[in-house]
């Protein structure tokens, strides 16, 4: 009787129920989400800062790491061959760096080369236009036209000061590009030796129970950019050799520089083939003239729609699988953040990213066991998923034992009919 009259006690005694109770349920959930976006936010701007203070480094990481992507498959073809690991990671360096010095001496060779032509063909095309500003349709008088090149001479000396200065910026870059280069190819190597166990004591920060998913995440994110930096040099190539191709039959001089620009600029996403096949149309419409340009223009975009409707899908289709538009984003991000170096490393890290979510989605840990801390912190399925594991290994057991008993009753058997 006690028991049954403390409910009706309660109930009557007039207590409010508590202030959480009296909230939606949709409004709590809504908070709940508010407030932890914002903790995320707040710790993403967090890393950008850091990123940010620490260019240099994130930089030079971001930059080995690609470049590790891309020259492991050789590494590994190396090993193969029965060869070191130590062995085929330096011979894979020091070649790719040979040709990468190859190549740029051979195009600023040819640079220099083109360089007193060009110029002529500069002044002859400023020339020209001088002209048909005066005759043409503008019809502006000679000295009003110089009036505005003195302007622009004076506006140069009026601001020297500033120029000089930027220059001089301009060399305290230079200074940390050679810093930043030397710092890569250490890491580069580093990345070629130890990539693996570096990956493994990294993860080691990860609680127990999901450490097996993060490796086997992080393992599927780099074959991912292995094969994102593949097909992007297939792409590239194809673009260089297409533009070069139509730049000789043109007629346009410096064509390997050209073709080269092209080259490094087709791992920029969007931006990269704008800008470079809009350098190369402005080169031939000062050299050879419009006519000429218009021919480059039709070139450059055949070369571009071939990428864009058969190589990217024949060969970024299997590597990656991204959405056109969430390329042109993490581009503009990129961008945003941190310009040049932002779009080249944006589409990687998208990529390395979505592949790395995918995994942690669908994987399931390969651990048999949680300690009792982590217990508290894994999910409640992967907790029924240890149970399960648990009760099926002592069903086993139990059946093993019980089978054990019977060869044991048997075994006895005869010795009781003898």
């Amino acid at each position: 009787m006690e028991e049954t009259d403390q409910p009706e006690a309660a109930a009557g005694s007039g207590t409010e129920p508590p202030v959480t109770e009296l909230i939606p349920k949709g409004f709590r959930v809504a908070a709940a989400f508010s407030w932890r976006f914002l903790v995320v936010a707040a710790a993403a701007a967090v890393l950008i800062w850091l990123i940010r203070e620490l260019s240099i480094v994130a930089i030079t990481l971001s930059i080995a790491l690609l470049l590790a992507a891309l020259m492991m498959p050789a590494v590994t073809m190396l090993q193969r061959a029965r060869l070191p690991r130590a062995l085929a990671s330096v011979i894979v360096l020091v070649g790719g760096l040979g040709i990468l010095s190859g190549v740029v001496t051979f195009v600023v060779a040819q640079f220099a080369d083109a360089l007193p032509e060009m110029q002529q063909h500069i002044n002859r095309s400023l020339d020209q236009v001088r002209d048909w500003l005066i005759t043409g349709p503008l019809a502006l008088e000679a000295d009003d036209l110089q009036g505005f090149i003195d302007q622009a001479i004076s506006f140069v000396q009026e601001h020297q000061q500033a120029i000089t200065t930027q220059a001089l910026t301009t060399a305290g870059v230079v200074g940390q590009i050679v810093t930043g280069f030397v710092l890569v190819l250490v890491i580069l190597l580093f990345f070629l030796l130890h990539g693996d166990r570096i990956w493994t004591f990294l993860t080691r920060a990860v609680p127990t129970y999901a450490r097996a998913r993060v490796r086997l995440a992080g393992q599927r994110g780099f074959e991912t950019l292995s094969r994102f930096m593949r097909a992007t040099v297939i792409v590239a190539i194809v673009d260089a050799v297409g533009i070069g191709i139509g730049l000789a039959i043109v007629g346009v001089p410096m064509v390997l520089p050209l073709a080269t620009l092209v080259f490094l600029g087709a791992f920029i996403p969007i931006v990269g083939a704008v800008v470079t096949g809009a350098v190369a149309v402005l080169v031939a419409l000062v050299t050879v003239g419009w006519v000429q340009a218009l021919i480059v223009l039709g070139i450059v975009i055949a070369v571009q729609q071939l990428e864009s409707n058969v190589l990217h899908p024949l060969l970024m289709g299997r590597a990656v699988s991204l959405h056109p538009l969430a390329v042109l984003l993490a581009v503009t991000a990129g961008v945003f953040i941190a310009g040049i170096i932002g779009a080249l490393l944006a589409v990687p890290l998208l990529a390395v990213v979505s592949a790395a979510v995918k995994s942690l989605a669908q994987e399931e840990p390969e651990e048999p066991h949680l300690p009792k801390f982590a217990r508290k912190l894994a999910p409640q399925r992967l907790l029924r998923h240890h149970e399960g594991d648990d009760r099926a290994e002592g069903t086993e057991s139990s059946k093993r034992g019980e089978g054990g008993d019977a060869q044991d009753t048997t075994q006895a058997e005869p010795g009781t009919r003898a």
